[in-house]
């Protein structure tokens, strides 16, 4: 998951735009600012006592660490982001080991809800050349080219962060996927993407650019995940911290122009439709942010999402809200707690969107 903001915007200009208060976000409902949690103070400790109220010591103790190994960049709070000699914007996730095991969490969450299926569109076993944009650490890719050995696959990301020990049939390269992409006009025989929500201000010219480089009868997969909490019974209530989470997002990427909801509505399908793939398929699931469902899976599930967030929270929100909002690192961290505080709570049954569209480009 990225967002990138264009260069001649600079924070600067940015920061000095009205308070985000003044233009609510498109789903509605209050926005609450930095200030009223910093005016709430850090939430106090649930009541350990009562062993159902909050998840606890239990789902901490559950959490496995991954190790990954990174370069150092641009820093901010402490934090390093990609290099400028990569692209010409700015993006909004962080590139250090902390943040990439937060993403290698959540790609096993998303694996666990396609059941182990690395792709949703109908591949033929003999393909021959395929490609992840925005690959991230490379965990897909290196999947993909497993199970299919005798294709080449390529997997680009704007950070060189991908481990060197692949598979022989892989590839990483270097490739801003909103510039005008440098691969051949009908090549690939299937090209993914992942967690690219908040990355461009449309979709258009990406799903463009991937018509353009598929082969015909070659397929074309995006997955994302919205940024909106959901609950069927009215759990996530309204301005809570997981509530406004998806909403300040959201705002955040209003405010530079950058799409933050790309897997609500019927986005991705348009777009796919408009670039002139056809077949076009959606599906849907309902990913569990943290493990309250009775179902074993769900709850695994679940408890990968959870360690998702609560291993970077501050990571996920730093950018958007501190550099683009204008929030302190106080009032980061003190949010942060509170919606840690939320996650654990086992009545609070919130789920995100996990969005699967996937189209073919005609013979």
């Amino acid at each position: 998951m990225f967002v990138v903001f264009p260069k001649n915007a600079s924070l600067s200009s940015i920061m000095s735009n009205p308070p985000v208060d003044d233009a609510p976000p498109s789903s509605g409902g209050a926005l609450l600012g930095a200030h009223y949690w910093t005016q709430q103070g850090l939430p106090a400790e649930d009541d350990t006592d009562d062993a159902d109220s909050t998840l606890g010591d239990e789902i901490e103790s559950s959490t496995a660490s991954i190790s990954s190994s990174i370069l150092n960049y641009r820093n901010i709070n402490g934090r390093t982001y990609h290099s400028h000699a990569a692209m010409d914007e700015e993006y909004w996730a962080p590139n250090d080991p902390k943040h990439l095991e937060a993403l290698d969490i959540f790609y096993h969450a998303i694996d666990m809800m396609l059941e182990g299926k690395l792709h949703q569109a109908p591949l033929s076993q003999n393909i021959e050349n395929a490609v992840d944009i925005g690959t991230g650490s490379g965990l897909w890719a290196i999947d993909f080219a497993d199970k299919y050995t005798n294709c080449t696959v390529i997997g680009t990301d704007i950070s060189p962060v991908q481990p060197s020990w692949v598979p022989p049939n892989l590839l990483f390269e270097i490739e801003d996927a909103t510039r005008e992409w440098t691969f051949r006009d009908d090549h690939f025989d299937y090209i993914h993407m992942q967690l690219l929500n908040g990355a461009f201000d449309s979709l258009t010219h990406i799903y463009s650019q991937a018509f353009r480089c598929c082969k015909p009868g070659g397929w074309f997969e995006h997955v994302d995940v919205s940024v909106m909490v959901s609950s069927d019974d009215g759990s996530v209530e309204e301005n809570s911290p997981l509530d406004q989470y998806g909403k300040l997002f959201e705002a955040a990427g209003n405010r530079v122009n950058r799409m933050s909801r790309t897997a609500d509505f019927t986005t991705m399908e348009d777009a796919m439709m408009e670039a002139g793939f056809e077949n076009i398929t959606v599906k849907k699931f309902k990913m569990p942010i943290s493990p309250w469902p009775s179902d074993q899976r769900m709850k695994e599930i679940g408890l990968y999402a959870y360690a998702t967030m609560t291993t970077d929270v501050e990571g996920i929100i730093q950018f958007m809200f501190g550099n683009i909002l204008g929030w302190s690192q106080q009032e980061i961290i003190v949010y942060a707690a509170y919606l840690r505080q939320q996650l654990r709570r086992r009545n609070v049954h919130g789920y995100w969107t996990l969005k699967v569209v996937y189209g073919q480009k005609p013979q």
